[in-house]
Parts: structure tokens; sequence; C-alpha cells
């Protein structure tokens, strides 16, 4: 079938896209090649100049700048849609910050200021979104918002993060049952496994973390973005229609391989090794 997600021709509004290698940016890509008409708000001008940089000129018109986290932006974002456009399919919610100081720090250490910027910009942003957008996204469509493959394990270079993303997926379920009460609108996440984007090289220890997940994954094959991104349109798309207020998990299988045999016997090796060393 020529159409098999059904989004020829649909509006979809994405939040996130900063370059060529954001997961947004490959989003974008795949609903493109379905045929879908993308909508994109970027942070400031600085970030919609390299946005169209990379887009196709005639989308050029398509992007607009809101500061999610600051009053009134939303609101004006939400008046130049509806104006342009009059009603949009999808929401892609892809956005994410956090205040990392150089070398990281304990999580007991983390400013109250810090942990509330980082969770009103990542996690609520999602809440005032659908707020804003209620009435003009079609009553059969879908929002599908971006976390990590497992917020509860307690990676600590990723620090205040993973309980924000914990919390933005709950948000995410809750959207689906508020909006239920007046239409089908599906909320959705994607909870994606370690990707290299600009975004997350900020993060400390990101590169350790991510060549690590690369032995863990049993094709010894990282995740890449275009992964993430033929997920995120499926969801987006009305052949999920069964699919409201859940998270899907696409990490390459790293969360079930842990305990690789050969990654194992290298560790416990390594172990032995330094135990040797040190006695004598």
């Amino acid at each position: 079938m020529a159409d098999f997600l059904q989004l020829s021709g649909k509006r979809i509004l994405i939040f996130g896209v900063a370059n060529r290698w954001s997961i947004a940016y490959h989003i974008s890509r795949v609903l493109r090649e379905a045929g879908a008409v993308c909508i994109y708000s970027v942070r400031d001008q600085h970030i919609a100049d390299k946005v169209r940089a990379i887009i196709e000129p005639e989308e050029h018109a398509h992007v607009f700048t809101c500061r999610v986290e600051e009053a009134g932006q939303l609101e004006a974002l939400r008046d130049e849609v509806a104006n342009r456009y009059g009603s949009i399919y999808g929401i892609v919610h892809s956005i994410a910050w956090a205040d990392y100081p150089p070398g990281g720090r304990p999580f007991h250490e983390t400013p109250k200021e810090a942990f509330f910027k980082s969770f009103d910009i990542s996690c609520f942003s999602l809440v005032a979104i659908a707020h804003q957008f209620r009435e003009l996204i079609d009553r059969h469509g879908s929002v599908v918002t971006l976390s990590i493959a497992s917020p509860h394990m307690a990676a600590e270079n990723y620090g205040l993060m993973a309980p924000i993303k914990a919390a933005l997926e709950v948000s995410a379920v809750f959207l689906a049952k508020s909006f239920s009460r007046f239409s089908e609108v599906r909320f959705n996440v994607v909870a994606a496994g370690l990707v290299r984007t600009t975004a997350a090289a900020g993060i400390p220890g990101f590169m350790e973390s991510y060549l690590y997940a690369e032995q863990v994954i049993p094709r010894r094959r990282a995740l890449e973005a275009e992964e993430v991104a033929n997920v995120v349109a499926f969801l987006l798309s009305p052949r999920s229609s069964g699919i409201n207020g859940q998270r899907v998990v696409v990490d390459a299988g790293l969360g079930f391989n842990f305990f690789d045999d050969e990654i194992i016997r290298r560790v416990l090796a390594a172990s032995r090794e330094r135990t040797t060393s040190s006695n004598s």
C-alpha cells in the first residue's frame, strides 16, 4: 500500500528540531516521506535559521519560534498556527533542557531553581502545549512525546532528568484521560535508548554510557535516530489508533541484555586483574 501510515496531507506540529542530528529532525524526515506537512516550532530565531538551512525551501514558511516556558509565547504560536492552517492532526513533543554543571553533581545537590526550570521546559511544556492546542488538534489526532528507555534506572550522569522524564510519562497518561472527555486524541510516549545527538552530548559522561550501551545491545550496534523516528511516525498515524496512554520502548534490546555473558566475563577478568595487581 502506497500510503500505509495514512499521513498524507496531515499537518503535524513538531517541537524540538535544533539541527540535522536532532531526533525531531529525523521524525520530520520520516513524516515528510509519508506525505505529511511538518510545522516546526523552535526556540529562537538563531535555531530557526539553522532549521531552514536543512529543510526544503518550500517548508521555510512552516518554521515558527516559541520559548515554551515564557508567558504568552505558546498562545501566540497557537494563534499563528490557527490563522495559517486552521487545524493540525498531531503534535510531536521533543523538548528537553537540563542544567548540567561541568563534571556533573550528586543528585542530592540539585538546586531547586535548576530542577524547576528543567521540569518546566522538559515536562510541563507538554501539558501547556496540549492545553493551548486542544481546539486545533483533530479529534482523532495523536500526540507523541519523547522519553528515555528507563527513567527508573539511576544513571548518575543523567541526574535530574530521569525523574523529570518519569513525570513526563505520567503526564502523558493523564492527558490521554483528560482529553478523552471531549475527543479521541491519543497521547503516547516513545522511550528511546541512547542516541547520539547534539543535546545528548551535553550530558556529563554521555559518550561513555553510549559506548557501553553499544556493547550491551544484542546486535552490537547503537540505536539510530531514524529507528526512533519510525516508531513516532507510526504512533502519530491512524494505523496506531488502538494505542493510547502507553510507553513504547525503542532501545534495540538494551533493556533485556545487561547480563550479557561476554560483558560479564570481561568485567570479572578486569576485576581479577586489578585484584592481582594490587596484591603483588
